[in-house]
């Protein structure tokens, strides 16, 4: 294949690559050797698999061998000796009737790279370089090389011919993170469920608080390196819109005289109550800090970022995820807010102070299910919303806070699911989230009603919707199922079977 071509096409999809990874993908001599002049360092090998198997007609055709013959599977981690580090993960394939006895007995029996071993047989050998090319990290992958999910993983496939015939044929994979020539910061942001504000009637002189859940999946990942301007690679146009605009003003207000490059590698979708506004705007905000060495808390990242206006859940999520419960505002003449709105309608207001955290338990369910029905509430349409609807009545701010303080806090505390999800059902018709509800398409209400009679525990709708949350102790299939079914004749819409993520944002600074 024509190495030096491919590896452009790569870049063009994934982007820059230094002169060690281009080495490494498109090198046609010992891999070992390579890495143990780049580290410095002896690499040694775990063996992971070892196992003779039956070809399978597409290993069979790249060995050039008869379907279901015998084959030795290895698949093995290349680490660095001092560190430990995972460098490669590679699986190979070798045909058993062409190894002499002394090359098996190595290959099955040794934790020795294949390059050792070919030379240790002084076996004359030429690699082919079959493919090379990049993609999401699986969750496995994620594991073996300590990285983010869906973060970009670099591979290639070669055979290794001897006598001309293929000996070997090897795939290996390594994370993009590693063999850098520059900086970069990457970040994971964590999705949040909004269960409902708190006070939206302002009698106590004090409004908004908002109770919120942190979720595992989905989640936001964002790569940063240094540039002379602000540009935005993948994602769509509102995350790419929402990034620069964000990182004029960041560094506008740090006065931070240089550029940077932001790659979306994975991202939620907007205005669909999982809190995508936040977090793209706190990750962005960070990545800036990090890659400047500008340390900054989470909310002081939000207020550069102007987030947290009415709702703290989101910066609470980013901080620490969990169980989140936020204070609210002052409100009144003179004081922090003087009129009912939302966050993005309330620049200048500072993030609301968490003043309840706690680990959501790890064995309760989660599922969210996405109808493809009209995006939920943002922008004017929703601050006529706040302005048209409130104060609401003092009488349900009040049951509000008896079910949050009596019921849902102490279920979670005391891992008491039945408690908890009396809690989250009657908040549902309730204050602020009642006129949210109010003003979905049929088919919410009815479909938070399905989740319930298929066996939630409790069932409610995240901020202004359109996705709903289901909550449960065992797996929630059979929630998932009848969602599946009554959203199919909707125009469909995703489920996602998660659970609460118990830690904020994770962030790693990668290169020199």
């Amino acid at each position: 294949m024509n190495i030096p071509l491919r590896l452009q096409q790569i870049e063009k999809e994934i982007g820059h690559l230094s002169p060690l990874q281009k080495i490494l993908l498109g090198t046609d001599g010992s891999v070992t050797r390579l890495l143990e002049a780049i580290t410095g360092k002896q690499v040694v090998i775990t063996t992971r698999l070892q196992e003779i198997i039956s070809a399978t007609p597409a290993i069979a055709q790249k060995l050039a061998i008869p379907a279901g013959s015998c084959v030795n599977h290895r698949v093995v981690e290349i680490k660095n000796e001092g560190s430990g580090e995972v460098l490669i993960y590679a699986i190979s394939y070798a045909p058993i009737d062409r190894l002499s006895i002394e090359f098996r007995n190595d290959l099955i029996r040794a934790d020795i790279p294949i390059g050792k071993i070919i030379n240790q047989h002084q076996i004359e050998a030429r690699r082919e370089i079959l493919s090379a090319d990049a993609g999401p990290a699986s969750g496995e992958a994620a594991e073996i090389f300590r990285m983010f999910r869906n973060e970009p993983l670099l591979s290639r496939e070669y055979q290794i011919i001897h006598g001309g015939q293929p000996l070997i044929v090897i795939q290996e994979q390594f994370p993009y993170h590693t063999f850098l020539d520059e900086r970069r910061v990457i970040i994971e942001a964590p999705s949040r469920l909004h269960v409902g504000l708190i006070d939206m009637n302002g009698m106590s002189g004090r409004v908004d608080g908002g109770i919120g859940i942190a979720l595992e999946e989905p989640r936001l990942l964002l790569e940063a390196r240094f540039s002379n301007k602000i540009a935005v690679k993948g994602g769509d146009e509102w995350c790419r819109d929402t990034i620069h605009s964000v990182a004029r003003n960041v560094l506008d207000q740090l006065k931070i005289h240089g550029g940077i490059e932001f790659t979306i590698r994975d991202l939620f979708r907007q205005h669909a109550g999982l809190g995508s506004g936040t977090q793209v705007a706190l990750a962005t905000a960070r990545a800036i800090c990090e890659l400047y060495k500008r340390p900054h808390t989470p909310r002081e990242l939000a207020i550069l970022a102007g987030r947290g206006g009415t709702s703290g859940i989101g910066t609470g999520a980013f901080e620490s995820g969990g169980f989140l419960i936020d204070g609210g505002h002052n409100f009144g003449a003179s004081m922090e807010k003087t009129l009912f709105s939302p966050s993005g309608a309330s620049l200048g207001v500072r993030p609301a102070h968490v003043i309840v955290h706690h680990d959501f338990p790890a064995d309760w369910n989660i599922l969210l299910a996405i109808p493809n029905l009209p995006p939920g509430a943002s922008g004017i349409q929703e601050q006529d919303i706040f302005s048209r609807n409130c104060p609401v009545p003092i009488e349900e701010v009040r049951e509000i806070c008896h079910e949050l303080l009596m019921h849902m806090v102490p279920g979670i505390v005391e891992h008491d699911l039945d408690l908890f999800a009396r809690a989250v059902n009657r908040v549902q018709d309730l204050g602020f989230k009642r006129v949210e509800l109010g003003l979905q398409h049929r088919d919410i209400p009815a479909l938070l009603q399905v989740m319930r009679d298929a066996g939630a525990a409790c069932a409610g709708m995240s901020s202004f919707g359109p996705t709903l949350f289901a909550i449960g102790d065992s797996n929630l299939h059979q929630v998932n199922e009848a969602v599946i079914e009554y959203m199919g004749p909707l125009g469909g819409g995703t489920t996602i079977l998660t659970r609460a993520r118990n830690t904020g944002a994770s962030v790693r600074c990668m290169g020199t």
